[in-house]
């Protein structure tokens, strides 16, 4: 039997263009607030979770954003959402464990900057709202008026 070019074409379009599906794994080690590794199917996956950034380890938070994160989901089961593959070669994504989303729950608890740069899609507009409720009720990092954001930070170093 013979595809025709169209069918084909078509064929070819709907496999690229098809979004890439989530998948379930368990963390296995949490590398710092914006960090995770994930095991699936006997292979571990580092995800850096997307529009998110905390701050780096030796900065102000930096350890608390590490544990904040570390008591969501370190060594829980976790679905993750992929978004994007960083020049790092992580998946970016967003992360769930029993319903919550740990990106959105970075912000809410004051331990994440919306990546701004980054950040594109349509939650970011809803993260930001976090964002600046957890500042303006001085939670977490926002309890430090100079807190300095991680990308500034590294900047510096």
């Amino acid at each position: 039997m013979r595809i025709k070019p169209f069918a084909f074409c078509l064929s070819l379009l709907f496999l690229v263009s098809s979004p890439v599906h989530a998948w379930t794994g368990q963390v296995v080690a949490v590398t710092d607030g914006d960090t995770i590794k994930v095991l699936q199917d006997g292979r571990q996956t580092k995800i850096r979770l997307y529009g998110v950034d905390t701050p780096e380890k030796k900065q102000a938070f930096g350890q608390k954003a590490k544990d904040f994160t570390a008591s969501l989901v370190a060594g829980k089961v976790v679905d993750i959402d992929p978004v994007d593959q960083d020049r790092y070669g992580r998946t970016v994504g967003l992360v769930t464990e029993d319903g919550r989303i740990l990106n959105e729950e970075l912000f809410k608890n004051g331990f994440a900057w919306v990546y701004r740069q980054y950040c594109k899609r349509g939650e970011c507009r809803e993260w930001l709202v976090f964002e600046s409720q957890a500042k303006a009720g001085k939670i977490g990092l926002w309890a430090d008026p100079a807190a300095i954001p991680p990308w500034e930070w590294r900047r510096r170093r």
